[in-house]
This record gives structure tokens, C-alpha cells and sequence, in this order.
């Protein structure tokens, strides 16, 4: 029985991929696993353990009960559609969309019940037919498997591929390489049935998932690549005694602004959860520039003369350059992107009075308007090199009266209104005790 064969090789496939999983967050001292991925797992192993169990039963219609025939297709047809709608849930996981009522969450489930119910109606009528190669199964229950993946995979594209943007590079990857499996499959099987290749569909998946970003291997490159962005921002403020923990303490106000921004809906469509990791991820790299900014004038007590003054500004497009240089072939096109963005336009104004370009409201990119707020009120709070720190009620005092000016107004009211997590963070940095969370 080749289809068996090839059955048993799937499921040893799967099975493997799990122990391989399971044995990974162990070596890491990872105790999270995705839920998601975790049910894909299961229910992919269970679709082939029943699929090779039907394989075997439709080629021995003569010995195996019709009774139990028709059982053991429906589970199977169930397993294969809880697989599918478990990976359209796990898809969504990974684009961050999120349905914002409990009538679009129950809208989600409704064609998989329908489906069932009408697989339970209709399981009488499966018809058994008699291939050339392999005997397989027919009927509406069959057909309602056809519609349902194709339905998922429909919501899929409908919801997920407009987010691919603001989704980390090995997401995409992974989104677009199950999406492409399950549509490859279903075309296969349902123009030729007796391929009975329906099994490919979870080890594609799960292996996808698994390289592309289940494997927590991938989740200890992240945080080196964390540890080096840091260690890049602190050599910076390091030529600075006076910034003290800037670097620190603005990633943390980032940090909080980004997902106060996210849990109210606002830019809903970019604020997604890899959006914000990488936004805290690039943001200690704001202030790059200055690196190449003379020490006289970087470290000069008094205030800047005009010339002076427009050497200092062009920390902000030599930042932008440094970052392309040094991170552009790493081929995360994603934090490079968010990363010259906030050094570049960190310093232009909502009004469009700022440098270097003279960007006005949403023309300035979101991250750079998150982290403006984030750097002026950091400015104003600690001692310089050229005034003592302002009181904090001044501090919210600046960012208030920016609002609308110098800053979007939305990011002002909502920075406004953390004022209690601002300031519990504002002393945990003069400590140095932050650490980011994304």
C-alpha cells in the first residue's frame, strides 16, 4: 500500500518535528509554547493517522463493515477540518489580527460548524468508488472539506495578507508557505482523488511553522540580535556622561507608549505586536548619528551656536546612512526600515517646522512619532550637560504643549494619560533597572 507508506512517513515526519520542539524549549529553558502550534500539531497528526486508517479501509471494502468504514472517514473528515481551522486560527496569531467583537470571533467558527453538521447529515450518502492505482471516497462530506478549506484559506488572504507589511520577515514567510500548501493540496486532491495526498498538508505546515519560527533556536537570535542593537546605543551615550540612561529610559517609554497606542486601536492596521518588538528593538538606535558629531560640540556646556547647531542636526540622516550600512544586509528588512526611520525623522515636527526634511503630521512615520515624544520628554527630564533636569510636572508640561504642534496629539493625550507608568518608569531608569519586554 503506497498511500499507507507514505502516510506512515508523513506522521513520522510530524512526530518528530513535536519531539524535536518539545526538546529545544527544554535546552532553552523555554517553558511557552504556542498554543496554536501545539493544536496543529495534534490535529495534523490525528488527520494522518486516520487518513492512512482510511486509505487502508476503502481498499478493503470486502472485509472492513461499511459501519465502520463510514466512522472512521468522519473522524478523519473532522480531524481534517479542526487542522484547517486550527492553522486559520494559528495564521491570524501570527499577523496579530484580532476579531474586536464577539460577533466576528463566533463569525469565525461558523463555517467550520456548519460544515460539521453538514457532514453528519450527509455521511450516509459517502460513496466508496473503485480508482485504477486505489479505491477512494466521494460525496458531499468530501466536498464540504473542499469548501471549507477553501473558505478558510479565503478568510486567510481576506485578513491576513493586507498585514504582511507590519509582520516580521520569517511570519511572511511562514504565512505565505501554509497558505500556498493548502491551496496546492486541495487542487491536487480535488482534481485527481486518487492521489490521497492530503497528509502533505500538515507536514508542510508544521514544518513551515517549525523553521520559520516555532524553532526556539530562532527566539535566542532575536535576543542576541536585542543584546548587540543595545550594545550599539549604549556605546553611543557613553561619549555622553551626562545622558546618564537615556537609552534605556526612552526604549521603555516606547516601549509602554507603543502598546497603550495598540490596546486602545489606535493605528490599528501597523501596530501590530511584531511592529512594537521591533520598534523597541531599534529604538536604542535613534541617536546613532551622534557618533559622528565632534565632542566639542556634543559635550559643549553652554548653548550651540547656529553653526554648531546645524552640524548637530545632521546626526539624524547621518544615523539613518550608518544603520542602512551596518544592518542592511542582515535581511531583516523589517527593523532596518523602522530603525532608519526613527533616527532620520525623530527630530521633525508635527507642524513641519522640524529637520531633516520638514515632514508634517501623519506624512512623519508612526515609530519616529512615538519615539519623538518619547526622546523629548527624556531630554527634559534628565541633567545635560548644559542645564539641571526639570521638574516633572515642567517635563508634562512640554509634551502637552507640543501636542499639535510638535507632536500628534494622539500620541500626546495617550502619553498624558500614562503619566503613573511614565513616572514609575522614569525612576526604575534613573536605577537602570529596565529591561524591555517586546
Amino acid at each position: 500500500m503506497v498511500h499507507i507508506k507514505m502516510q506512515l512517513m508523513c506522521l513520522m515526519i510530524v512526530v518528530y518535528i513535536g519531539f524535536l520542539y518539545l526538546w529545544e524549549r527544554h535546552r532553552y529553558h523555554s517553558s511557552k509554547i504556542s498554543p496554536y502550534f501545539a493544536a496543529i500539531l495534534v490535529s495534523g497528526a490525528l488527520s494522518i493517522v486516520f487518513d492512512g486508517t482510511t486509505a487502508y479501509t476503502v481498499n478493503h471494502l470486502e472485509t472492513v463493515p461499511l459501519g465502520l468504514n463510514f466512522f472512521l472517514h468522519a473522524c478523519f473528515y473532522v480531524s481534517l477540518d479542526m487542522l484547517v481551522y486550527m492553522l486559520f486560527l494559528y495564521l491570524l496569531n501570527q499577523s496579530d489580527w484580532q476579531p474586536d467583537s464577539r460577533w466576528k470571533q463566533a463569525g469565525l467558527l461558523l463555517p467550520l460548524l456548519i460544515n460539521l453538521a453538514v457532514m453528519a447529515l450527509t455521511m450516509p450518502s459517502l460513496e466508496f468508488c473503485i480508482g485504477v492505482r486505489t479505491n477512494y471516497s466521494m460525496g458531499i462530506p468530501v466536498y464540504t472539506c473542499f469548501v471549507i478549506a477553501l473558505i478558510y484559506v479565503g478568510m486567510s488572504v481576506f485578513l491576513v495578507l493586507g498585514r504582511l507589511r507590519y509582520v516580521a520577515l520569517q511570519k511572511r514567510i511562514n504565512i505565505l508557505t501554509c497558505v500556498g500548501a493548502m491551496l496546492a493540496v486541495t487542487a491536487v486532491e480535488y482534481l485527481n482523488p486518487e492521489a490521497l495526498v492530503t497528509c502533505m498538508v500538515p507536514v508542510f505546515t508544521v514544518l513551515a511553522s517549525y523553521l520559520n519560527q516555532e524553532n526556539p533556536a530562532y527566539t535566542e537570535l532575536e535576543n542576541y540580535h536585542r543584546e548587540m542593537v543595545m550594545g550599539f546605543g549604549t556605546l553611543i551615550e557613553n561619549r555622553d556622561d551626562s545622558t546618564g540612561g537615556h537609552i534605556h529610559r526612552t526604549t521603555a517609554y516606547v516601549e509602554l507608549l507603543a502598546n497603550e497606542l495598540r490596546r486602545r486601536g489606535n493605528f490599528r492596521d501597523v501596530l501590530t505586536r511584531d511592529y512594537i518588538q521591533t520598534l523597541v528593538q531599534a529604538a536604542p538606535m535613534h541617536d546613532i548619528g551622534k557618533i559622528a558629531i565632534p565632542d566639542a560640540i556634543l559635550q559643549k556646556p553652554g548653548r550651540l551656536t547656529p553653526e554648531e547647531f546645524g552640524i548637530m542636526k545632521t546626526h539624524a540622516e547621518r544615523g539613518a546612512r550608518m544603520i542602512a550600512d551596518s544592518f542592511g544586509q542582515m535581511g531583516d528588512e523589517q527593523f532596518e526600515e523602522i530603525a532608519c526611520q526613527v533616527a532620520r525623522f525623530h527630530h521633525e515636527k508635527w507642524n513641519g517646522k522640524g529637520y531633516p526634511q520638514g515632514l508634517s503630521q501623519l506624512n512623519i512615520p508612526l515609530s519616529a512619532r512615538i519615539m519623538a515624544v518619547a526622546d523629548v520628554f527624556d531630554a527634559v527630564s534628565a541633567k545635560r550637560c548644559y542645564r539641571d533636569a526639570l521638574p516633572l510636572d515642567a517635563c508634562f508640561d512640554i509634551i502637552r504643549q507640543g501636542s499639535g504642534r510638535d507632536f500628534d496629539p494622539v500620541i500626546v493625550q495617550t502619553f498624558l494619560e500614562l503619566r503613573p507608568q511614565v513616572e514609575r518608569l522614569y525612576a526604575e531608569g534613573k536605577e537602570g533597572a529596565y529591561v524591555p519586554h517586546s
